[in-house]
C-alpha cells in the first residue's frame, strides 16, 4: 500500500529548488507534496506527485538525480492527539521512524502525513490499518 516518494538531490545553491520546479511546472506537474533538507554541500527535496513514472522521467531528462523510496501516507483526523494516536502505534509494534511531513489536502477536517518507516513497513501498514488509520494509496494521492 506504499505510495513512491521521489527524492530529488540538489546543489546546496540558490536558485537549485527553482529550477527542478520549474521543470516540474513546465511539465504541469502538480506536486502534493515537498520536504526539502540540507547539508552545507546539497539538498534533498523530498515530492509526492500524481503520476510518479512521468515525473522521474522529466527529471531525469533534464539532469536531475532522482530515486523513489516507499512511504506510508496517513490520513489523520485534525483536531488535538490525531498525530499521538498515529505515533502511539508505530511505538507498540517498534517501528521506528526515519522521517516524516505533512503536507495539505482539500478535505479540512484532516491532517495528512507521510511517513518513512524503513524496514518493517508491511508490519506498520498492518498495525495502522488494523487501528482504523486510513492510509492513503498512489491512486487517491490525486483526489486529496
Amino acid at each position: 500500500m506504499a505510495i513512491k516518494q521521489i527524492s530529488v538531490f540538489l546543489e546546496n545553491k540558490p536558485g537549485a529548488l527553482q529550477d527542478m520546479c520549474r521543470v516540474l511546472a513546465d511539465h504541469k506537474i502538480d506536486m502534493r507534496a515537498l520536504s526539502l533538507v540540507e547539508t552545507k554541500d546539497f539538498g534533498i527535496a523530498r515530492i509526492i506527485v500524481d503520476n510518479v513514472l512521468d515525473t522521474t522521467t522529466v527529471l531525469r531528462d533534464a539532469s536531475f538525480v532522482n530515486r523513489l523510496t516507499p512511504v506510508i501516507a496517513v490520513c489523520i483526523p485534525d483536531e488535538p492527539g490525531g498525530l499521538n494516536r498515529v505515533l502511539e502505534i508505530f511505538t507498540k509494534n517498534n517501528t521506528n521512524l526515519e522521517y516524516m511531513y505533512a503536507f495539505l489536502g482539500s478535505q479540512k477536517k484532516h491532517a495528512y502525513m507521510i511517513f518513512r518507516v524503513g524496514e518493517n513497513e508491511k508490519a506498520a501498514e498492518a498495525a495502522l490499518t488494523a487501528a482504523g488509520i486510513k492510509i492513503v494509496t498512489q491512486e487517491e494521492i490525486s483526489e486529496i
